[in-house]
């Protein structure tokens, strides 16, 4: 979808960035032995002894899926290969391996122990979160088609004036609103694209461009927790606390709204403040030139009443009885009778990280469907663990890996297991507010690890300008990711003890 985009050039130096970090030819020998390193830990765990996982009642199946979870976590660690080629890999391996349409002498049953359902490993590219992804993709690519995203800014921009020091906060106050509803990607290439003519008026030994240009990563990052569709890390804890067969929480679009909006408006205000502390502005004011704006005709007022309806729908879902999956596919059938997306903008679909956490999926269905999480919950004491200590854990862990790999790759992999603990631990999470309070704080974790250009896009395109330095980045990363995290448990804590989520 980035090709519409004046920014596009930004992302074609970010992906740039990304592929000769990980496959530049000197790398050649590290990406060997990574690949020994997987390679050896995994066939280790597919082939030991079953008693010595310590593990009760472990079947040859459920030692599979600790082999492919380990397999999982090492690949997304080390980045061998790309996320998404990964979690292909994942499903694969439990296809041939751990299911009932597997190979026929590694998949008999009396030997092996309970398989999966081969439908049940490929219906997790289709779980209605996965519809809720597409959903969103689909409005974000028809309001690039149609410059309803150029205007709404144009619109939304014009208020805050020309002062330095406004303008910063409007920047960070519409990346974070757009980041809410389209890929933080997409978002950080079309502001920095407006941010453009006004670095040309700030002068060169003032510290205002870097504000700025700091500002949309930290807005992008910090926005996407404000909605269940703002980053992926949301939609999969959303997955494992609605899931009918789990914990079944029902938390709706709205409700995750009503107490994530207000942090992250409270986050980019306190990020405002900061930035001006640490970059302050030697120019008092700046003029606002943002070309582009809303096409004209049928398709464009389509696009704006669909957009309109979708927000009320996903914002009344506790009224309409219509969950928030279900609403995701309503401007996509809308677009699609009416013309505003063809066959060619599905293609702008950002398939790979569909794929990414379909794999995840697959790794949470083998780990419950196979008996692994229920045989791990009886031998290992979690019962007796601190709730606090829990969150704390958790958060740590996402926090640190989301640094350095994908945030969706590292909530695909602690969201299952964190799911099955909680579920056995059952109502001694309660003095933190239950299962809600852990998982939707590892959410706001991997939204708020923002330290190196590679933790996000957003931080790896507004390092692609050439205003941002690596010690600034990490600097307003730091303050930034351990303010969101406190915050951010500290609400999550507050509802749920008050029984809102």
């Amino acid at each position: 979808m980035f090709h519409i985009y004046e920014g596009f050039h930004l992302v074609e130096t970010y992906h740039k960035m990304r592929h000769q970090r990980k496959y530049h030819p000197e790398d050649g020998t590290k990406r060997v032995i990574k690949i020994a390193l997987v390679a050896i830990v995994t066939l280790l765990l597919w082939n030991m002894p079953t008693e010595w996982f310590g593990i009760q009642n472990l079947t040859v199946i459920q030692q599979r899926v600790i082999a492919i979870f380990a397999f999982a976590t090492l690949m997304w660690i080390l980045e061998v290969v790309s996320s998404w080629a990964t979690s292909i890999a994942i499903m694969v391996l439990m296809l041939l391996f751990c299911t009932d349409s597997g190979i026929m002498p590694m998949v008999n049953e009396e030997e092996v122990g309970k398989l999966l359902s081969y439908k049940g490993v490929m219906a997790c590219f289709a779980d209605p979160v996965i519809m809720l992804f597409i959903g969103g993709f689909v409005l974000a690519i028809a309001a690039t088609k149609t410059g309803l995203d150029a205007q709404l800014a144009k619109v939304l921009l014009k208020p805050f004036g020309t002062r330095s020091e406004m303008v910063l906060l409007g920047f960070l106050l519409v990346t974070g609103l757009f980041s809410m509803f389209v890929s933080n990607t997409a978002t950080a290439a079309m502001m920095l694209t407006f941010l453009t003519p006004v670095f040309r008026q700030l002068p060169p030994e003032g510290k205002g461009r870097i504000a700025l240009a700091m500002s949309i990563p930290v807005a992008a990052n910090l926005g996407g927790m404000g909605t269940p569709i703002g980053t992926p890390p949301n939609n999969i804890a959303l997955k494992y606390l609605n899931d009918p067969e789990g914990l079944n929480m029902g938390l709706g679009f709205g409700q995750w709204m009503m107490f994530m909006f207000p942090l992250v408006v409270l986050l980019l205000f306190i990020s405002w403040r900061i930035l001006l502390k640490f970059f302050p502005f030697s120019q008092k004011t700046v003029e606002l030139n943002i070309e582009g704006g809303m096409q004209k005709g049928i398709q464009s007022k389509i696009v704006i009443f669909t957009f309109i309806l979708t927000v009320a729908l996903w914002l009344s879902d506790r009224f309409t009885g219509i969950n928030a999956n279900t609403v995701a596919m309503v401007p996509f059938c809308i677009f699609a009778l009416t013309g505003v997306i063809n066959k060619r903008d599905l293609e702008q679909i950002n398939w790979s990280v569909i794929w990414m956490v379909a794999g995840g999926f697959a790794l949470g269905y083998g780990l419950n469907a196979s008996g692994l999480a229920a045989n791990a919950v009886e031998s290992i004491p979690f019962g007796e663990f601190s709730p606090l200590l829990i969150l704390m854990l958790g958060g740590a862990i996402c926090y640190v890996l989301s640094n350095f790999i994908s945030n969706s790759a590292t909530a695909a992999l602690l969201m299952p297991i964190l799911a099955v603990v909680c579920g056995a631990m059952g109502d001694k999470l309660a003095p933190i507010g239950g299962t809600g309070t852990v998982l939707i704080g590892v959410a706001i974790a991997a939204s708020s690890a923002m330290i190196l250009p590679i933790s996000t896009p957003p931080n790896a395109l507004a390092f692609a300008t050439g205003y941002v330095q690596q010690k600034d980045m990490s600097k307003i990363g730091i303050i930034m990711g351990i303010l969101s995290m406190v915050l951010g448990f500290g609400l999550v804590y507050l509802m749920g003890t008050l029984h809102l989520i």
